[in-house]
């Protein structure tokens, strides 16, 4: 895999902790010389990468590489079905990696989508010294494996999920409050929507400032979900007549793309613009912990 390594890391916190453990457990695996595991970033244009050589190597570290390359592992992650062969197997699906390959001590390869509740979450990839049999039982233990891993990875990422962020901002005195969290899926931004919706008609929040937090929210969660490697919190505050709505994620995510008016086809960007356009106020923060968007709106 070909990628360059960003000034931090692309993954932190209890998900950078699972691919160690996890790497641990694929490296020692019979005849693995390498394993990695990429996990999708940036709407699924990226994915994160990183790999380990033997059990307990440390630290991890973290590359992005396109999502589009003819790799196995891409494919993996693309189509949800394991790639697997020697070299001489997959020359003909995909001879650009095998011609990278050749001079190393990688003889064959398996990449593993990382599944759970139906969902591909990512992939493994095991790099071989020796071709093993792949027989038919051999890939259906791949793919359980990939299972286990993917399931271990969703209950990571739906724990940490749970843990109100000390951080948010405090709530004026007398104003009403509420918090939600929002997993790390892009499926979840629409119950978010649901949620702060009926929480506003509850306060009986004017019908059309209740829309247009629904909105500039939907952007700022969809961003977050994209962006960073586990789910958020969403924090909404009412008083005196001014509506708040903070968005926030533990860890470090990337920095969000800027945007670029050229290119129809980017929505995030465009939607920091939509809410730059529909909030009275709006910006973000990084601290050690974490980072925020957020937004007002004035009745």
């Amino acid at each position: 895999m070909n990628g360059a390594a960003g000034p931090g890391p692309a993954v932190a916190g209890p998900t950078h902790a699972w691919a160690e453990q996890s790497l641990d457990a694929l490296t020692s695996l019979p005849d693995v010389r390498r394993a990695g595991i990429a996990l999708p970033e940036g709407g699924g244009r990226r994915l994160n990468f990183t790999s380990a050589e033997h059990s307990g190597q440390r630290p991890v570290t973290w590359c992005q590489v396109d999502a589009y390359d003819d790799v196995p592992l891409n494919t993996a992650v693309r189509n949800g079905t394991a790639v697997v062969g020697s070299l001489e197997q997959l020359e003909d699906s995909h001879p650009d990696f095998v011609e990278r390959q050749r001079g190393t001590e990688t003889l064959a390869l398996a990449a593993v989508p990382l599944v759970a509740d139906g969902h591909t979450l990512g992939a493994f990839v095991l790099f071989y010294r020796r071709p093993p049999e792949f027989a038919d039982a051999a890939v259906r233990d791949l793919a359980d494996l990939g299972a286990r891993l993917g399931e271990t990875l969703r209950s990571t990422r739906a724990t940490h999920t749970d843990d109100p962020d000390a951080r948010m901002r405090t709530p004026p005195t007398g104003a009403r409050v509420a918090l939600f969290a929002v997993a790390s899926d892009p499926a979840a931004v629409g119950p978010a929507r649901h949620e702060l919706s009926a929480t506003l008609s509850g306060w009986n929040v004017d019908r059309g400032i209740a829309e247009t937090a629904a909105l500039c929210m939907s952007e700022l969660v969809t961003n977050a979900v994209v962006h960073a490697d586990s789910g958020c919190h969403v924090q909404v505050t009412w008083g005196a007549g001014t509506l708040t709505v903070e968005v926030r994620n533990p860890g470090n995510p990337p920095d969000l793309p800027e945007p670029d008016l050229s290119d129809p086809f980017q929505v995030h960007g465009r939607g920091l613009q939509l809410v730059d356009a529909l909030a009275s106020q709006w910006g973000s923060d990084r601290d050690p912990d974490g980072f925020s968007a957020w937004f007002t709106l004035e009745s």
